[in-house]
């Protein structure tokens, strides 16, 4: 167990943490891949969005938008079809409508009412700002990709992070659901991290690559982290 009194600021991924993109990314995917005949299961998808949008944001930074429109490209060079202009802004198009999981607002308006509340997120600003309204709560610091100019794993991104919270990297808590994106990454500059596992009775790599790390807390969702923070 670790000392929530310690810290000061809490710092969030949104996607997969707060906004349950798993459901956002099949919704847009499921329907598009049947359109054009393949034919895959649930997690066949999560575990090539992943390997698609990996390989995308490790080279020359391109918007989110566009990584995700060159994520629908290659479903198509994998399977042997070619999307329209409309299909391959979908993926893009639909984060404004992906919604947060049931416990997120609570959680937030809670923890918010202990420590400031940051976003390090591997997306476009104007997409974030769709995510926010349904977040419900105000951050204190909002950093995404395009601002960073690079992608999580990168240690640019949190650099940037703990440059604008401006605290002692010890009164910082990462919270994220990615062990590749953000634990591993988090650990190596010295932030204490907590492992949201919200698939931790699930198989599978799903919608981020395979790594490991040894979070200071794993909790199973954001309720969990709220209550452990606010013992009664």
């Amino acid at each position: 167990m670790i000392d929530f009194n310690q810290y000061k600021a809490l710092t969030f991924d949104c996607y997969g943490t707060l906004i349950d993109w798993e459901n956002g990314i099949l919704g847009v995917l499921k329907p598009l891949l049947r359109v054009h005949n393949t034919n895959l299961d649930d997690d066949q998808i999560l575990e090539l969005f992943a390997e698609f949008e990996a390989e995308l944001e490790e080279g020359e930074y391109i918007k989110y938008r566009e990584v995700l429109k060159r994520v629908v490209q290659k479903f198509g060079e994998r399977f042997g079809f070619e999307s329209t202009g409309n299909e391959l802004n979908l993926l893009a198009d639909s984060i404004q409508h992906w919604l947060p999981f049931p416990d997120t607002v609570e959680a937030l308006r809670a923890l918010k009412q202990k420590f400031q509340l940051v976003i390090i997120s591997n997306v476009d600003d104007d997409l974030f700002a769709f995510s926010a309204k349904h977040l419900e709560v105000e951050f204190d610091q909002i950093i995404t990709a395009e601002q960073a100019k690079s992608y999580k794993p990168s240690l640019n991104n949190f650099r940037l992070a703990i440059e604008r919270i401006d605290l002692p990297l010890e009164q910082i808590l990462h919270v994220a659901a990615s062990v590749y994106h953000d634990i591993v990454t988090a650990k190596s500059l010295g932030l204490s991290t907590v492992w949201v596992n919200r698939r931790a009775d699930q198989k599978g790599i799903f919608t981020t690559v395979a790594a490991v790390s040894q979070p200071d807390l794993e909790v199973p969702d954001l309720k969990t982290l709220a209550a452990l923070s606010s013992p009664k």
